[in-house]
């Protein structure tokens, strides 16, 4: 799942950090998948996040100079135990999917072919309620 631009004033444990609206929700829909051991966080400037790690507040969107790399987050993945875990669902917007498909070309991405963000939350509330496990 994606970071947010609205973030707690002090360091927070990474899933207490982002406090934006549709970080929340896409967290309730994670959750509604899997349980919070199995989830992270791809954060612009840390990369892979448990939501247990603690990190600061931080200014900097993801394509910007200094943000996460497709080969840092491979080598995070890896060094997680992740790298080779067949069941990765994606959920987050176009650049976050893209990104996270060069370490899972083969995730489940259930946000793509929305058109817009009302679109990609309409579908994140419904994975949330257990309605739409995955669409694609």
């Amino acid at each position: 799942m994606p970071c947010g631009a609205t973030k707690a004033a002090f360091p927070r444990p990474a899933g207490q950090l982002y406090t934006g609206s549709y970080h929340r929700l896409t967290r309730r829909a994670a959750d509604a998948l899997t349980n919070s051991d199995n989830i992270r966080i791809i954060s612009a400037l840390h990369g892979l996040l448990p939501l247990d790690q603690v990190i600061a507040p931080y200014d900097l969107r993801f394509g910007r100079p200094g943000s996460i790399t497709a080969e840092l987050l491979k080598e995070q993945a890896d060094q997680q135990g992740l790298l080779s875990h067949l069941g990765v669902v994606i959920l987050a917007g176009r650049d976050y999917t893209r990104l996270a498909q060069q370490v899972w070309p083969n995730a489940r991405t259930p946000l793509a072919g929305t058109r817009g963000i009302g679109e990609q939350q309409h579908r994140l509330a419904r994975i949330a309620a257990g309605e739409l496990l995955y669409a694609a």
